[in-house]
């Protein structure tokens, strides 16, 4: 049975992203939502609460995950390290191709695992319906992009296919999980397709892989290499394609792919001027830089994201790139890979900037009034001044809890 009394929660530190963090901080919640967020100076005396106290623990929200693909997760310890993007999308297509029978649990326990490293909502990218009922009967709030593929897609086909995600994207899935839309790459997605995507995804994010790989740029501006030789392979070359001869970022912005809704997946090989075309445009650019190194795509120039003023969300990818679905352990590498970044800005992307990148951001992100508590604590396993540096340093999900399971806090609830 819900407290009659709302709960206030005392923490080591309270972090609500939007504002700096809070020695000694307090946060009240009622019926699932947070009504006050404060320092010791500003604790309520005459309002009564029931209290749990959390010492040695930061508060914070519920992390945000800008990028995976669930339905891989089946392919969890198969898919081995490749040298060359291309070589590991090769593996993953074979994997795909063999029957499983585990697919749908694999799925369900990637969820449950994504929860349990303090995940509130993520955004999924699916080309299939195997993800939708896990989530949504699951406890991580979600974004779907509905993902299409096709590189030979005319106009007529464009038109269908866009049709059908629109009208998919329009009945949605319900407010725990929303349907939104997603082509794939430049290299597997036609002209046509790019603009009839588009259009289907109306005033919601949309999300899209970008400068994955150097194979990549050489597609674009030459229309050779071994995406070529894939796509002929599989009987979908464009046979009326013609390169555009410029890198991924012209390419896509003149087929309306490049603007505030969008969410840019990887940028591994984007150029300054191009981590700056985006920045000013709004887009959200999402790293994955543990799948990246997995993958054999390279390093992606994280200091230079940040550097550009532009927005940044974090992405764990999947589970045949990555060994976890952890976001604590991608900022982690983030951290390694961009010392000079920060550390309120990398958390900022992991929570606030994820959740606004994924329209959310009037429910996750951040610790304010009026928001759904969706809220974690972290123990700190040793005292620190510097409570944003430790969060970057690789945060286990056996330190996470989330408030909301907390029956009474480690000392118990004052009585």
């Amino acid at each position: 049975m819900r407290p009659s009394r709302p709960t206030r929660y005392h923490a080591a530190w309270v972090l609500p992203v939007a504002t700096p963090p809070i020695r000694d901080g307090w946060v009240e919640v009622a019926g699932g939502v947070v009504t006050d967020v404060g320092a010791p100076a500003s604790l309520p005396r005459d309002r009564p609460a029931r209290t749990v106290h959390l010492p040695g623990h930061a508060v914070l929200p519920g992390l945000v995950n800008a990028h995976t693909h669930l339905e891989l997760s089946g392919l969890r310890g198969t898919v081995p390290r490749t040298r060359s993007m291309p070589e590991w999308a090769r593996a993953v297509m074979a994997g795909r191709a063999r029957p499983s029978a585990g697919r749908a649990a694999a799925v369900g326990s990637a969820v449950d695992e994504m929860r349990g490293a303090g995940t509130a909502l993520v955004g999924d990218v699916a080309n299939t319906h195997e993800s939708m009922a896990a989530l949504r009967d699951g406890p991580v709030a979600a974004v779907v992009f509905r993902e299409a593929l096709g590189f030979d897609a005319g106009d007529a086909e464009a038109a269908a296919i866009g049709a059908a995600l629109s009208a998919e994207r329009a009945a949605g899935a319900g407010n725990h999980v929303r349907v939104a839309i997603a082509a794939h790459a430049p290299y597997s997605v036609s002209p046509a397709l790019f603009r009839a995507l588009a259009g289907a995804a109306g005033g919601g994010p949309r999300s899209v892989h970008v400068a994955e790989s150097a194979e990549e740029l050489e597609l674009l501006r030459a229309g050779t290499g071994v995406w070529r030789a894939i796509l002929e392979e599989r009987g979908r070359w464009g046979s009326d394609w013609v390169p555009p001869r410029s890198g991924p970022v012209a390419y896509l912005d003149a087929l309306g792919w490049i603007g505030p809704r969008t969410l840019i997946v990887h940028g591994v090989h984007l150029t300054p001027t191009e981590i700056d075309r985006i920045a000013a445009a709004g887009a959200t650019l999402v790293a994955c830089p543990r799948s990246n190194a997995w993958t054999g795509a390279g390093t992606p120039p994280i200091a230079r994201f940040y550097a550009a003023a532009g927005r940044v969300a974090v992405g764990t990818d999947s589970l045949a790139s990555a060994p976890d679905l952890n976001v604590f352990a991608e900022l982690s590498l983030m951290r390694r890979l961009a010392p000079s970044v920060p550390a309120s800005a990398l958390l900022a992307s992991a929570t606030a900037v994820g959740a606004s990148a994924l329209g959310a951001g009037d429910r996750f992100g951040v610790i304010a009034p009026s928001r759904p508590a969706s809220l974690i604590a972290v123990e700190l396993r040793g005292a620190t001044d510097d409570v944003e540096e430790y969060l970057l340093s690789g945060i286990e999900p056996d330190c996470v809890t989330w408030l909301a399971d907390l029956e009474s806090g480690p000392g118990g609830p004052e009585r």
